[in-house]
């Protein structure tokens, strides 16, 4: 679990329910009618301008914000120099029985490819070919929550001029301009939360999220074709080490 997502929400929302809380009751600011228009304006425009897969799959893209399966760079790189080792001891052929036990399904693919005897070129094609359309699958889902962000305070604008509207054309009858102005207030309050607490920080995390995966891709990449090569393990190490930062990289006895 991504603890800085979760305390981040927390955190944002907490302290603007503290705010209000601190100078009214939290119920008048809840509104069905503006709730409606953010939402449902915010959805249906989204679904105009993607395919509805695009939408609903963006469930799935925004879980990924608070939940993340990357293995660490330091236990990739302990993986591959066992891999090396057991190769240069034994052959290539003696890591088909690990293939089976391996759980990312980027590494077993090139390890199987490299024990099936692929030349290193072939193989970095195939792989490279994963992580392009790995790149775009993930910036199209930072895309599509992106523009929920960007629809969103839009759809409270017009939230506003709906409440402005119905306000303006019972000025006759006072009772009636509170609750107007209420959903005209609360459309752009609801558009601006979800757009600066919600859809907009979840994307940039998503584009984070996707640069360190493509970059452990990048290694593990790396790795296999030095292992296709029969490289040393020390250098295997070495190549590896050299994505991470300094205070990161694994110095070896």
């Amino acid at each position: 679990m991504d603890l800085g997502t979760i305390i981040g929400i927390v955190l944002s929302f907490g302290l603007v329910v503290s705010a209000i809380l601190t100078g009214s009751s939290l119920i008048i600011f809840v509104s069905v009618p503006s709730f409606l228009i953010v939402m449902g304006g915010t959805i249906g425009a989204a679904l105009v301008n993607y395919p509805m897969g695009y939408v609903i799959g963006v469930i799935g893209v925004i879980k990924n914000t608070f939940f993340s399966s990357l293995d660490s760079p330091q236990d990739v790189i302990e993986r591959f120099k066992d891999y090396a080792n057991r190769a240069r001891r034994e052959g290539i052929l003696s890591l088909e029985p690990l293939i089976k036990e391996i759980d990312d399904e980027y590494m077993r693919k090139g390890l199987q490819l490299t024990v099936d005897g692929l030349e290193p070129q072939t193989i970095q094609e195939i792989l490279e070919t994963e992580v392009s359309y790995l790149s775009e699958r993930h910036a199209t889902g930072a895309d599509v929550v992106a523009v929920l962000g960007t629809l969103a305070p839009a759809m409270g604008m017009i939230g506003t001029v709906i409440g402005l509207v119905q306000m303006l054309q019972t000025m006759s009858d006072p009772s009636t301009i509170g609750p107007a102005m209420a959903v005209a207030l609360l459309t752009t309050l609801y558009g601006a939360i979800l757009a600066n607490l919600v859809f907009n920080p979840m994307s940039g995390k998503l584009k984070a999220r996707s640069k360190e995966e493509v970059l452990l891709r990048e290694m593990i990449m790396e790795g296999i074709l030095a292992i296709s090569k029969g490289e040393n393990p020390r250098i295997i190490e070495e190549k590896l080490n050299s994505f991470l930062p300094p205070k990161d990289r694994i110095v070896s006895d």
